[in-house]
């Protein structure tokens, strides 16, 4: 019997997975690219912020301020490079 229960549980598990539309979509190298460069950015912020919370020269600290928002600047442009538009182009 429980062998009947788990087939059962396992085919309307799969019907239930064909009826869901598929939400895959393709990811073009760019997008791949600009993900894992985002990514590596925001590794990089947060060992800067872990390293300012040790730093105790005010040089040290000057710099790593400066760092981190350099890298808050690229992840902002990475970010609205994402989401822009393409402008059309004006015919003289």
């Amino acid at each position: 019997m429980a062998r009947g229960w788990e087939s059962k549980s396992v085919e309307s598990q799969q019907e239930e997975a064909a009826q869901r539309p598929a939400r895959k979509t393709a990811v073009t190298s760019e997008e791949s690219a600009r993900k894992a460069e985002r990514a590596t950015l925001a590794l990089a912020r947060t060992r800067a912020l872990a390293d300012l919370q040790r730093a105790c020269a005010a040089a040290h600290r000057a710099m790593l301020e400066a760092a981190i928002s350099e890298l808050d600047r690229k992840i902002a442009e990475l970010d609205t490079s994402n989401v822009q538009l393409p402008t059309p182009k004006k015919n003289k």
